[in-house]
């Protein structure tokens, strides 16, 4: 059976964790929403994956950015401001004597409606706001021996039909990938775009390694990661060549690296794509590297929200 980036330890301590909705504190027997919530009755909502490291959601600033762009974009007032939401992030964390190894979900839904009906008209109350924290950890197994890849068939669509941008909780398209990949025995779906191009992974973003640059997506039909953005500010400051731009799988089966990043994980590297084994070894060198740069700027974010 394969191993997805996802793959952890599961930790006694959530049986116990407290989970914050609304304002209130809830067990996670009682951690409930209603039948009537947009999120379950349309996934109608957003969200945000959040690492954290030394006591701190790492790269806050930018994973609430993006929180509140994608609440801009469907019209949804998530009702706190953004001060209010990151205290009651830190409220969560303390309430569960939680500093380390820990990865929240923040989910934020148009809230209750009088009838499972789509138009936003029809809801009766204020956003429903979750953060549900866990002691989570990548298997460090599956991020030494690396990921293996399949091409779906599901591409990732034009931003006029459901913008890719937009971090909602219709994950459908990228849920009928994974189902695709994991049919195949991978551990990731890697998606192109309408065009033919490489877009992404289902819910990582990619990067291949080819004669000493580093090569992603244009980004047109891709989630703006904050993992893989934050790869690229790395590989400029450090003087690695590192472009965003279109490219093919023949490209990516020839090249000598491949990897993923994401929030959960960070940089991890991709053993395989579509049977074919990456040249340069895993982890291959420009990953070891990229691994050292990230982690060093997590260590600076978390030293600055500290301060």
């Amino acid at each position: 059976m394969s191993q997805s980036i996802h793959d952890f330890h599961d930790d006694p301590r959530n049986a116990d964790i407290r989970i914050w909705i609304n304002g209130q504190l809830k067990t996670r027997a009682e951690a409930t929403v209603s039948v009537f919530d947009s999120g379950f009755v349309l996934g109608d909502g957003v969200w945000e994956g959040l690492r954290v490291v030394g006591g701190h959601p790492v790269f806050l600033d930018a994973h609430l950015a993006r929180l509140w762009e994608g609440a801009k974009a469907i019209m949804l007032d998530i009702g706190l401001s953004r001060a209010e939401l990151t205290q009651a992030i830190y409220d969560t964390l303390a309430a569960n004597q939680m500093h380390d190894g820990v990865h929240i979900r923040l989910m934020v839904s148009r809230g209750v409606k009088r009838t499972p009906y789509q138009d936003p008209r029809v809801t009766v109350g204020p956003a429903t706001i979750v953060i549900l924290p866990e002691f989570k950890l990548a298997k460090p197994e599956t991020v030494q021996a690396g990921l293996k890849l399949f091409t779906v068939h599901v591409r990732r669509g034009y931003p006029d039909v459901l913008d890719p941008k937009l971090n909602s909780h219709s994950k459908l398209n990228c849920i009928t990938a994974c189902i695709q990949a994991t049919a195949a025995g991978a551990d990731e779906a890697l998606m192109l775009d309408p065009h033919g191009f490489v877009a992404t992974c289902n819910s990582t973003h990619f990067f291949i390694v080819r004669g000493g640059e580093v090569w992603t997506s244009s980004g047109d039909y891709c989630l703006g990661g904050i993992t893989r953005s934050n790869v690229i500010q790395v590989c400029r400051e450090a003087g690695i060549p590192v472009f965003e731009k279109n490219f093919s799988l023949t490209q990516v089966y020839s090249a000598e690296e491949a990897f993923c990043t994401g929030t959960f994980a960070g940089v991890v590297p991709v053993r395989e794509v579509d049977g074919r084994p990456m040249e340069g070894g895993v982890p291959g060198p420009m990953v070891l590297r990229l691994q050292a740069l990230y982690k060093a700027l997590v260590a600076r974010d978390v030293a600055a929200r500290g301060a």
